[in-house]
């Protein structure tokens, strides 16, 4: 290597951008049998952030059915945490009724349902939109969640049983700001439909609400939750874990929160409130 290009490369590692770090102190209860009593199947609970709702809940007590699309994956984490499974596609609307009736036979009836199967394809803005692409996110994110929603609460009406049923949507911080894609306006759309089922059927026994989390370390932000959480972008700096999002969810279905109807708690250290001194 000559002396010119010795140089060239020691200038450009004195120069290098270096990764940024940093700090934060992550909370999580001690399990509490917080969640005793409740029966809960969740959508998308065999991996990302359904998986850390799945295994806290089973912590806390509750009888956990998880659903998705692969088998060998449901499976496989049903066995680790110690719950029921079942295939489910939440774009095959006229499933639910029956994978309704069987997640109830299998956990002896159920009460809970967490709406957190979605995807999203991060598109760029609006003219990188196909009606393909518009299609899968709205299939998924809204119109299956909608349906599901429907579906159990009329399972639940006709059993008439004496005891709250709940229902926590995952939606997401895009779901308060403006946004031209497709996830963004589901999300939005979910949380509109939180408040208007929530005002409707509170006086049935019913608590209906939302986390909207910010971005999250999971498969589908495509973020490695055991590297670097750095982001310049968020409040402190960081990504969310999801054993974090988890805790809030575990609130939200225990009975500490009867008091809560119809609200969505943004998990983001406020970093979409609109504060004038911004």
């Amino acid at each position: 290597m000559t002396i010119k290009a010795i140089a060239k490369k020691t200038i450009k590692l004195i120069f290098a951008k270096r990764p940024v770090y940093t700090t934060a102190n992550i909370v999580t209860l001690s399990p509490h049998n917080r969640l005793v009593n409740k029966k809960i199947v969740i959508t998308g609970g065999s991996r990302g952030l359904g998986y850390f709702m799945a295994k806290k809940f089973v912590s806390e007590g509750a009888e956990v059915l998880i659903a998705g699309r692969n088998a060998s994956t449901l499976q496989k984490v049903a066995n680790e945490i110690g719950c029921k499974y079942l295939l489910l596609d939440v774009q095959n609307v006229s499933s639910f009724e029956d994978f309704l009736k069987e997640s109830d036979r299998l956990l002896g009836g159920i009460n809970c349902l967490v709406n957190n199967a979605g995807i999203s394809l991060h598109e760029d803005g609006i003219l990188h939109v196909s009606p393909e692409d518009f299609d899968v996110q709205i299939n998924t994110n809204f119109k299956g969640t909608f349906f599901l929603s429907k579906a159990f609460i009329a399972r639940c009406n006709e059993k008439k049983e004496n005891c709250i049923k709940n229902i926590l949507f995952v939606t997401s911080e895009t779901g308060i700001t403006v946004d031209e894609r497709p996830y963004g306006l589901t999300k939005a759309a979910l949380n509109s439909l939180v408040q208007g089922l929530a005002y409707r059927f509170v006086s049935q026994g019913y608590r209906i609400n939302a986390i909207a989390p910010g971005i999250t370390a999971t498969e589908m932000t495509g973020i490695n939750r055991e590297g670097n959480l750095y982001c310049d972008s968020m409040p402190t700096k960081r990504y969310y874990l999801p054993e974090e999002v988890a805790e809030i969810a575990c609130f939200m279905l225990s009975d500490a929160s009867n008091l809560l109807n119809g609200q969505i708690i943004v998990c983001n250290e406020g970093k979409t409130i609109n504060a004038r001194w911004r």
